[in-house]
């Protein structure tokens, strides 16, 4: 059949079917993006702009060869061809993935993220970016209402854009999983060829060809289970796409010792011995020991950010009421399966800004442990968050907060946090979990705790048994108070104004090295 005269209403319609749906599909590439990279780069503001880069590079591109080409074959089989192309490249994500991260990883995270970015994805996106031009091209002819029928390839493709992003966002990602969407995705671009090739060109036999590349592609992931360098095994007990990351429980075997650990994005939330059920980590002893120290007659407590669910474990075995908050429901399950999380309080699947603002109980003990050491949520370190954590607070309560920041040379964030919490509280205090003089960039877990009154002479102390892995840090470190000399610069973080992430950037690039380097590269998802 030939359209080089008329399109026929039905090949219109195809075409605005076209539209809709490779428009969604680069917003889907685009989202899904940070979900394939992130494990090795982060979520970070450099992955983000490589990812936003490369789109625009990519689509712009895409327009003015798609243009240049449409010119010359302006046969409808030559962008149904195009978009089989973008369906394989789609396909390939996947598989690609281990072996573009091999490559990139040793550039660094700005231009290796850049440069996965660019191998990865940029390719499908360019291709896709073909279709636009392609679309008005075939219906030039329509030349009596050429302005309605390109507007509405425009708009059905923008709509198709939004429609893309939402449903990866809200439902996609946590239904299937990253792969099976970019196998989706492809298999997708791939019917829609073949729907062209038999409905409209009669050549079902180009159709056949191309849906050869269907089968076998919806394999199940393989679960890594290897023995590393050092002789200690370690085995990934489930992974799982969340809304919020890719989170992986992992369990590390080595002597007498049998650990497990749960990962978002790479970076560790907290880690248990099977064995006795105590943390193998130093900071969420300090989580538990300091506030303690500075508020003994405490009974209720609010810990925000659960992890694996062993600091509220602790206060309720103190006789404590302990509610939870946790943006993430997956994070609660894998807590609850794998670590035995259980609380008898309440438990809160929403971001803890909307459940600070909502009318609730006072709390001897807000813990905040929300900071990943990559991502820092700024929504919950404004002054006017503080101000709503402050008045959660019962008389004599202790705010305790846990994040990685600095006491070197990049040490702005953490002195505008602690600036921010000195706008609510009294008393400002900050305890590192390590000892600044034997640590060479004076970066790691800091604790920092805030309260209302005088600052309290209290040193505080081991109140239960600490895994013999953290033993000596916790007890060298536990109460050490570190202060910036006067006149320090700072900033008061605001809703308005919180370059967190901008000023934060050098020390989180650090932290994702740190991860590259000493994480099996097959939990981070490459191949190998």
């Amino acid at each position: 059949m030939s359209h080089a005269t008329r399109p026929t209403r039905a090949f219109l319609g195809f075409l605005l079917l076209t539209a809709v749906l490779c428009g969604g599909l680069v917003m889907v590439i685009e989202v899904l993006g940070s979900r394939v990279i992130g494990p090795f780069f982060g979520v970070s503001l450099f992955v983000w702009t490589s990812l936003i880069s490369v789109a625009l590079i990519a689509l712009a591109l895409g327009y003015a060869v798609g243009g240049w080409l449409a010119d010359r074959r302006d046969r409808p089989g030559w962008l149904y061809a195009i978009i089989a192309l973008a369906g394989v490249a789609t396909l390939l994500v996947p598989l690609a993935r281990g072996a573009v991260l091999d490559l990139t990883v040793p550039l660094g995270l700005r231009t290796g993220s850049f440069t996965a970015t660019l191998l990865l994805f940029g390719p499908a996106l360019w291709l896709l970016g073909m279709v636009s031009p392609y679309l008005v091209k075939l219906a030039r002819r329509e030349s009596a209402s050429l302005g309605f029928t390109v507007g509405g390839f425009y708009a059905l493709s923008t709509l198709g854009s939004v429609a893309g992003t939402v449903l990866t966002g809200f439902v996609l990602i946590g239904l299937l999983g990253v792969d099976r969407i970019f196998q989706l995705c492809g298999t997708l671009l791939l019917l829609l060829s073949a729907g062209y090739f038999v409905f409209f060109a009669r050549r079902p036999a180009a159709a056949a060809l191309l849906l050869l590349a269907v089968p076998g592609w919806f394999g199940s992931a393989t679960l890594v289970d290897r023995v590393m360098a050092n002789g200690t095994r370690v085995t990934e007990i489930e992974t799982l796409d969340s809304h919020y990351g890719r989170l992986q429980v992992t369990e590390y075997s080595g002597g007498d010792t049998r650990t497990r650990e749960l990962s978002i994005d790479g970076l560790i939330q907290g880690g248990m011995d099977l064995a006795n059920g105590l943390p193998v980590y130093e900071y969420p002893y300090f989580l538990q020991f300091v506030p303690v120290a500075l508020q003994p007659d405490g009974d209720r407590a609010l810990v925000i950010g659960l992890g694996v669910g062993m600091v509220p474990g602790w206060y309720v075995r103190r006789g404590v009421t302990v509610d939870v908050v946790d943006i993430d429901p997956d994070v609660v399950d894998l807590a609850r399966r794998y670590f035995g999380f259980t609380t008898n309080g309440r438990v809160a699947v929403e971001d803890a800004r909307t459940f600070l603002a909502a009318e609730g109980p006072r709390y001897d003990y807000i813990l905040l442990d929300v900071f990943s050491g990559d991502v820092t949520p700024g929504h919950l370190l404004s002054r006017e968050a503080v101000a709503l954590i402050a008045e959660r607070l019962d008389a004599g309560g202790v705010l305790a907060m846990n994040l990685i920041g600095s006491l070197g040379e990049d040490h702005f964030m953490t002195a505008s946090v602690l600036a921010t919490l000195r706008t609510a509280f009294d008393t400002v205090e900050l305890m590192p979990t390590f000892d600044p003089a034997r640590n060479a960039t004076g970066e790691g877990n800091l604790v920092v705790v805030a309260y209302q009154g005088p600052q309290r002479a209290v040193t505080p102390r081991v109140l239960s048994p600490v895994h013999r892995l953290a033993a000596a840090q916790v007890q060298a470190n536990l109460g050490r108070r570190h202060v910036f000399p006067e006149g320090t610069p700072a900033l008061v973080l605001s809703d308005d104004y919180n370059p967190i992430d901008v000023f934060d950037a050098p020390l989180r690039e650090r932290v994702r090295r740190t991860i590259i380097a000493t994480t099996e590269p097959q939990l981070l998802g490459a191949g190998g």
